[in-house]
Parts: structure tokens; C-alpha cells; sequence
């Protein structure tokens, strides 16, 4: 399985100046479109950790799961929730060569807790031997932070603001410095990629315990780790 993020949450999206204002910062000096990104990126490890502990999705976005084969042969339970829309399911080939299936054949089960693609009649289409199964779906509760209730955002913005009061501990303890480390990214749902309680480790040492996993640029080439 391989779970992938096709749409990033957009930087007008995320509570840039209500976080400013709860951290009380100043406003007005020469820097503050810099200190602004690094405010993002809180805002962005706070999201992450909150929907990696949840498996629920906040900012309403797209996403696609890749499946070698079926968890049963009339419904697929999706990893995320809740889940508004599928998009499309097709089929590839070996060779790569798509088939997208009728809409008419399958369905969402929406549940908060397991969505599923469920079959109407019958079984679910194949998979292709040596393919792949391609669900696109849509994910999220609400697509603005203004929808959200009251109480998620102000978790989000809690844990936001931990990671910016702790971001120089990591170099006082001979960390990576800052509250966060650059390393190269591995596709969701695969093993080599990092998450969230996992530690870093160098042969049998054991460093910093990682608190929230995020992408550092727009094509997710590279992950952001925050650790304390």
C-alpha cells in the first residue's frame, strides 16, 4: 500500500497572523515575511501530528492509494477520515497502461471511524497481476481553519506553540538545532519513512524521540522532523 498526498494544504489556508497573535510576537519589523514561514511550518508539524495520531484529516484535501491487492474481495477500508468523495478508481497494468473503472460498480461507505470503497454488486474489479488498484479520493473535514470548531483549532494551535517554545532545545542538547531536521523523503505508507513517536538512531545509539513528521517543500522531495 502507498498512500499518497496529491494536494498540499495551501499556505493561505493555515492561521498565519492567529498564531502570531497568540505567541503575542510584534508586528511591522523588516523580517517578518521569514519569521512568517517558519510560523507556517509550526502550524504545518502541528497538523501532521494531530492527523498522524488521529488517521483524521482536518484541511480538507486530495490523496491517492495505491493497492497491489484487495483487503477483501467486496470492500477496501480507506486509511483516512472522513472521506467526502471518490474521485475516480482505475486500474494499471504492469506496464502502466490505466483503465478507469465505471462509476456504477463501486461506492462509498462513509464512516468516520473506516470509510471503505464497497462494491455495489458482486465483487470489486480485479487487480492486474504485477498492476496496481489507484483509488483518488477526497479527504478532510472542512476546507478553511475559520469552519473548524473552536476546539481543534485551538489544539492545533497549543501544539503549534510547543514546537516554537522548545525549537532551541534540540541545539542545547547537541540536537540537530532549531526544532526540526531536513532529511530526504520516503512515500507515505513506506517503512524507511519517519513518523511521528518513532527515535532517531545511529547503529545502537538512540537520539531524540521525533514529535510530528512534515513535507519541507511543495513537491515533497524532503521531510521536516520535529523533535524536542
Amino acid at each position: 500500500m502507498m498512500l499518497n498526498e496529491e494536494t498540499a494544504v495551501p499556505s493561505a489556508a493555515l492561521p498565519v497572523a492567529e498564531f502570531r497573535d497568540h505567541l503575542r510576537l510584534g508586528t511591522g519589523f523588516a523580517d517578518l515575511g521569514a519569521e512568517d514561514a517558519a510560523l507556517e511550518g509550526y502550524l504545518r508539524a502541528a497538523l501532521a501530528a494531530i492527523e498522524g495520531r488521529t488517521s483524521k484529516v482536518l484541511l480538507a484535501r486530495d490523496f491517492l492509494l495505491e493497492l497491489e491487492h484487495w483487503h477483501g474481495e467486496e470492500c477496501q477500508p480507506l486509511p483516512l477520515a472522513p472521506v467526502s468523495a471518490l474521485r475516480v478508481l482505475r486500474m494499471r497494468d504492469r506496464e502502466g497502461n490505466p483503465t478507469v473503472i465505471d462509476p456504477a460498480r463501486y461506492r462509498l461507505v462513509r464512516d468516520m471511524s473506516r470509510p471503505r470503497l464497497e462494491a455495489v454488486a458482486g465483487l470489486l474489479p480485479g487487480i492486474p497481476v504485477g498492476g496496481v488498484a489507484e483509488i483518488a479520493f477526497t479527504a478532510g473535514f472542512r476546507p478553511g481553519w475559520a469552519d473548524h470548531p473552536w476546539t481543534w483549532r485551538r489544539r492545533s494551535l497549543l501544539l503549534a506553540a510547543q514546537y516554537y517554545e522548545t525549537r532551541h532545545e534540540g541545539a542545547a542538547q547537541g540536537g540537530a538545532g532549531g526544532c526540526g531536521s531536513c532529511v530526504r523523503a520516503a512515500p507515505p505508507g513506506m517503512t524507511a519513512r519517519p513518523q511521528a513517536d518513532q527515535r532517531f538512531r545511529d547503529g545502537t545509539r538512540v537520539f531524540h524521540r521525533i514529535l510530528a513528521v512534515s513535507e519541507a517543500d511543495p513537491r515533497g522531495r524532503y521531510l521536516t522532523l520535529f523533535h524536542p
